[in-house]
């Protein structure tokens, strides 16, 4: 399986400026009418950054910082990515 790039500032960026229900909205939109009011792109890119960003937006909803949010995540794709290594 191929790693596919990801980009931590954008998903920075889209936590801050949104809350995880707008992000979720933006998810919904993209599903169901193809273009969301949060990021445009093509649909794959587009909801992998939009859950990554509503992800982090969530723990930041429970009080963790930013930074250990955005830690926490990268750790989660670590994990998940490291699962389909190929041995």
């Amino acid at each position: 399986m191929e790693k596919q790039q990801i980009d931590m500032k954008e998903i920075r960026a889209l936590a801050q400026q949104f809350t995880k229900e707008e992000i979720n909205e933006c998810i919904n939109q993209q599903l169901y009418e193809g273009v969301n009011e949060c990021k445009i792109g093509p649909t794959d890119h587009v909801l992998n950054e939009l859950s990554k960003a509503e992800y982090v937006s969530h723990s930041m909803e429970k009080g963790i910082s930013l930074t250990e949010a955005m830690r926490d995540l990268a750790k989660r794709i670590r994990n998940v990515q490291q699962g389909f290594k190929e041995t």
